[in-house]
């Protein structure tokens, strides 16, 4: 199957020291929203495999939790630790300017908004909550990208509890019910909590 985009020949950003964490992708030319910027590539393993390789509870006491894992599937990660490129780079935000495409089991990285020169780029890493984590698993995945809409954590935003239903009786007077809108799904990073 051919790929809707390709990633381009050459990489329209470089790697230096980031403001938010570590090391960050800054891009070297404007980027059109909709471009595919880089595929996320690394060494294919199990997620069995994935979680043998981290230890959070080691991370956590070494001062943070840091892997360059990201979840294609149920079985499949990408740990870009291992024969990665600059992509694993590419730093967590709450407001992003990317976000990560799967298409045929690949990981891809494209612009969400027009991106320009020296702008870092981000997307929302959104990791999978585990059933049962609480407030103490934000404090293991900190974010610190400082925006207005900065959650405090990578982790993905909890599920909103559903209400129960209530009967209502049928007036004419009783106003039309809005429906809201449903939430785009983002490809999750690799969480161990």
């Amino acid at each position: 199957m051919a790929l809707s985009k390709r990633v381009p020949h050459d990489q329209p950003y470089i790697v230096r020291r980031s403001p938010i964490a570590g090391r960050g992708g800054f891009a070297t030319r404007r980027i059109r929203q909709g471009a595919r910027i880089a595929e996320y590539v690394g060494e294919r393993i199990t997620t069995a495999e994935a979680d043998g390789r981290y230890d959070d509870e080691a991370m956590a006491a070494a001062g943070g939790h840091h892997t360059f894992d990201f979840v294609v599937d149920k079985r499949t990660v990408i740990d870009a630790r291992l024969g990665g490129n600059d992509s694993r780079f590419i730093n967590h935000c709450c407001d992003p300017n990317c976000e990560a495409v799967i298409e045929d089991r690949r990981v891809f990285i494209e612009a969400i908004r027009t991106i320009q020169p020296g702008e870092e780029l981000f997307y929302d890493y959104a990791y999978d909550r585990e059933p049962g984590q609480g407030p103490e698993a934000d404090k293991l995945y900190p974010c610190h990208c400082g925006t207005e809409t900065c959650r405090g954590s990578i982790l993905a935003l909890p599920p909103k509890r559903r209400r129960k239903k209530r009967s209502r009786k049928q007036s004419s007077a009783a106003a039309p019910r809005r429906q809201s809108a449903s939430r785009v799904k983002r490809p999750a990073r690799r969480s161990r909590a």
